[in-house]
């Protein structure tokens, strides 16, 4: 199990699937340098908070879809 994500990490994560849906894939790595070109934040834990919860929506709306 792992830990819970806050508000901040969810809602900028959501927005960013919203506005910019065929950037983000499952891997995480990617993810992660596109969260880093495209959130204006200097921590980089958050940034991997944020890229790691993206990954987990689309793979959650991949799953939902029926695909992979």
């Amino acid at each position: 199990m792992g830990r819970i994500k806050t508000g901040l990490v969810k809602r900028i994560s959501r927005s960013l699937l919203e506005r910019y849906p065929n950037l983000f894939t499952t891997d995480y790595e990617k993810n992660k340098q596109v969260v880093s070109r495209i959130v204006a934040v200097d921590s980089k834990k958050l940034k991997g908070q944020i890229a790691g919860y993206v990954t987990h929506l689309v793979r959650l709306k991949i799953q939902k879809s029926g695909g992979e």
